[in-house]
């Protein structure tokens, strides 16, 4: 049986993950909460390192667990950070994003659980794309 998520819901599995976050330089923890088309949740927390290109957001967490369990279709995805402003994605995470669903809702929460929803396509407008012949 799969699980029905309201958005406020989605919004407490992305504050539950930040707990998780390891984000000794920055001290800025962020959660993630990937919702899939059949109901699955994945989520995700950023993971620094001294190497700084070597980090990698919570929401491309919650994304590459969703793939490598065999999901490819998503209905929405929620992030939150500390801090009571909504946290937004990344531009490298917006591209990952928008490889799967330009349309994607986004819930951006603050750290007490207020958001706002946007999509992809809003944020990140000029997206790269790559023509396929296949």
């Amino acid at each position: 049986m799969t699980a029905v998520f309201t958005d406020a819901a989605l919004v407490q599995q992305a504050l539950a993950a930040r707990a998780n976050a390891y984000a000794p330089y920055s001290r800025f923890r962020v959660g993630a909460a990937l919702l899939t088309s059949g109901g699955r949740v994945f989520t995700g927390c950023n993971v620094e390192n001294a190497s700084l290109g070597l980090t990698v957001c919570a929401e491309r967490v919650a994304v590459f667990s969703a793939v490598a369990a065999g999901e490819r279709e998503f209905a929405a995805l929620a992030v939150a950070g500390d801090g009571d402003k909504h946290c937004r994605p990344c531009g490298a995470c917006l591209q990952v994003l928008h490889e799967f669903a330009p349309a994607l809702r986004l819930l951006l929460a603050g750290g007490r659980g207020s958001f706002e929803v946007k999509t992809v396509a809003e944020l990140l407008p000029g997206a790269f794309n790559l023509p396929f012949n296949g």
